[in-house]
C-alpha cells in the first residue's frame, strides 16, 4: 500500500506564489516518475509537470517559466513551486507517483483570486 499526501494549497492573489509538496510513503520500491495534474471546474484534467528518476523535466506550455518541479529522492517527495500565479491556475492539483502502477494523492485546492 502506497500513500501520497499533498500539502501547500490555498488562496493566493494574482502574481503570488505557492509551493505544493507531495510525500509518498508505504510500500515503496522504485519510483520511476512523479508529477502533478490539475483540474479546474468544467475543464479537462491537465498534466502540469513531471520529473523522472533520471531528472528529466516536462512542463505544460501554460506554466513554463512560472512553475518549477523538483524532487527529494531520499524523502520520496515531489515539490511544485508556482510563481506569478494567475486566476487561470485555479484548480485542484493532484500529484502522482509511477511505481508498479500509478498512485495518486487526494488533491489540494489552489485558488488564485483578488
Amino acid at each position: 500500500q502506497v500513500q501520497l499526501v499533498e500539502s501547500g494549497g490555498g488562496l493566493v492573489q494574482p502574481g503570488g506564489s505557492l509551493r505544493l509538496s507531495c510525500a509518498a510513503s508505504g510500500s515503496i520500491l522504485t519510483i520511476y516518475a512523479m508529477g502533478w495534474y490539475r483540474q479546474a471546474p468544467g475543464k479537462q484534467r491537465e498534466l502540469v509537470a513531471t520529473i523522472t528518476s533520471g531528472g528529466n523535466l516536462n512542463y505544460a506550455d501554460s506554466v513554463k517559466g512560472r512553475f518549477t518541479i523538483s524532487r527529494d529522492i531520499a524523502k520520496n517527495t515531489v515539490y511544485l513551486q508556482m510563481n506569478s500565479l494567475e486566476p487561470e491556475d485555479t484548480a485542484v492539483y493532484s500529484c502522482y507517483a509511477d511505481m508498479i502502477k500509478r498512485n495518486w494523492g487526494q488533491g489540494t485546492q489552489v485558488t488564485v483570486s483578488s
